[in-house]
């Protein structure tokens, strides 16, 4: 089926599709500063699912190939290949059209979320129970902040990296042969309700731009420390329309403010010690300034949102992760059913 052909199926099952999750979960929450891992994220010797590893080539990719002209390799050296690590739940029953979470920076908190979906997709508690969503954790490609392939892939204030994920790395993960052999009839939710992504710093940013750009291919999405910061690349084609990158949802152009509310479900969270310019002037770069203004923008719009202010940590801090992801997943999936 061509790409026109995915994203007209993908619309429709996004038209044909509703779910009421309520208010339940929403707002700012302010956490810390002691902090515990949640029993949740724990291995409970619940039943596993399957573990999957692949590589795809840079060269092979139409939308990062690695050689795009804004990059500086020789400063910021850029990877020739990129992992993708995939986990299937043992909740998860082959020829169901599976809901999907997308992690940036893979593995990045992968082995959280595998604990996770051991533990939540089998809970009889309705409202502490996750859907067998497969996990599919993709690596940058390569350094970070401007001038390099992690930048670009995150920090741009574009569809391409919705487009990549959707149109390379979902395809191939359905054609690789060690998961096929497992799963011959592994099928990937064509909803764009069953579609999450989650990532940390600049990887948060990609998350809520992947949506804000794609809404009609992701649109559950969870930002740790997000860049909302002026991290686009100063000689981006995107620069001319949004000059001070993800600065822009909340500051200068007010995106969010200013744009017609869009069918996203949205978590973010910044820490009281995250990254903070020396210079006060320089407001642009500003992580915690930047999160807080995303969660007032996003609360004032009325979109469902759920805001974590965390005490006495630092960016992208394990101790937040360890205490309050399974937290984020059951709310951010709540209301969420099969098609």
């Amino acid at each position: 089926m061509s790409l026109i052909g995915l994203l007209a199926q993908a619309a429709n099952a996004a038209e044909s599709y509703t779910e009421n999750p309520g208010t339940e979960g929403n707002g700012k929450f302010t956490i810390g500063p002691e902090y515990k891992l949640d029993p949740d994220l724990m291995d409970l010797d619940n039943p596993k699912g399957k573990y999957f590893e692949f590589t795809m080539r840079l060269a092979d990719s139409k939308i990062f190939r690695g050689d795009d002209s804004t990059l500086e390799p020789e400063k910021k050296p850029v990877r020739t290949e990129r992992k993708v690590f995939v986990y299937v739940p043992a909740a998860y029953q082959d020829g169901h059209k599976a809901p999907i979470l997308v992690i940036h920076d893979g593995p990045g908190q992968l082995n959280l979320v595998r604990n996770a979906l051991d533990n939540l997709t089998i809970s009889k508690d309705p409202n502490r129970k996750l859907p067998a969503f497969v996990a599919i954790a993709v690596q940058n490609g390569g350094n970070d902040g401007k001038n390099s392939e992690r930048g670009l892939e995150y920090d741009t204030m574009s569809d391409r990296l919705a487009r990549f994920i959707h149109g390379e790395v979902l395809p191939a993960v359905l054609n690789n042969a060690e998961i096929k052999a497992a799963y011959p009839r592994l099928a990937l939710t064509d909803n764009p309700w069953g579609r999450a992504v989650m990532g940390c710093s600049s990887g948060g940013a990609a998350a809520l731009t992947m949506g804000w750009f794609r809404p009609d291919l992701f649109r559950r999405l969870i930002a740790y420390s997000g860049t909302f910061v002026d991290q686009q690349d100063d000689d981006a084609a995107e620069e001319a329309k949004y000059p001070l990158g993800a600065w822009e949802y909340h500051s200068s152009m007010k995106l969010i403010e200013n744009s017609e509310k869009k069918p996203l479900r949205i978590f973010t969270h910044v820490s009281e010690n995250d990254i903070r310019p020396k210079d006060a002037e320089e407001t642009h770069h500003n992580w915690v300034m930047a999160g807080e203004r995303t969660a007032a923008a996003l609360k004032a719009k009325g979109y469902n949102h759920r805001f974590v202010f965390s005490l006495g940590t630092g960016h992208c801090d394990h101790r937040v992760f360890e205490q309050t992801l399974a937290d984020t997943l059951v709310w951010i999936w709540r209301g969420y059913h099969a098609d």
